[in-house]
């Protein structure tokens, strides 16, 4: 037993050394979301709160995300976010694409899909009140159907 404790001990330390690498871009973004269209300040507030560290390039990493495996597990769920939708990356999107996107978000708010219940767990601040939901999702409409028009 003191063998398997010292072994998971061992391997707990030598994978500290082993790190994703972080999303984080000192770049500035000229294919943002609101480089291109109008975000009003409170739904811009809302989308930087619960949805940008999975879905920009620019995560904003907790204390946590310095101890393996967390780090792991936490760079995977921006990965998958950044692929399902990046608003850093918004105006490379066709603009059927766009408009996808702008539906999803807002089956996604109204599923309560998201943000992700395990994201909120730590971060109480991203959850998205009844209100905050409706000046969303009205945001989105609003700029797909815009979009139809282009």
């Amino acid at each position: 037993m003191k063998k398997v404790i010292i072994l998971i001990a061992v391997i707990f330390v030598l994978i500290q050394f082993f790190r994703p690498e972080k999303n984080i871009s000192e770049k500035e973004n000229f294919n943002s979301i609101e480089k291109q269209h109008a975000v009003p300040k409170n739904v811009s507030l809302i989308l930087k709160t619960s949805c940008y560290d999975c879905h920009s390039n620019n995560t904003h990493y907790p204390w946590y995300n310095n101890i393996q495996p967390l780090a792991w597990w936490l760079n995977k769920h921006v990965v998958e976010g950044k692929r399902e939708l990046n608003f850093d990356e918004f105006n490379r999107y066709s603009s059927e694409k766009k408009k996808k996107k702008l539906t999803e978000i807002i089956d996604e708010i109204e599923k309560k899909d998201m943000p992700l219940y395990s994201y909120t767990i730590i971060h109480s601040n991203a959850k998205i009140s009844l209100e905050q939901q409706k000046e969303v999702n009205n945001w989105a409409k609003k700029l797909k159907d815009s979009l139809d028009f282009k």
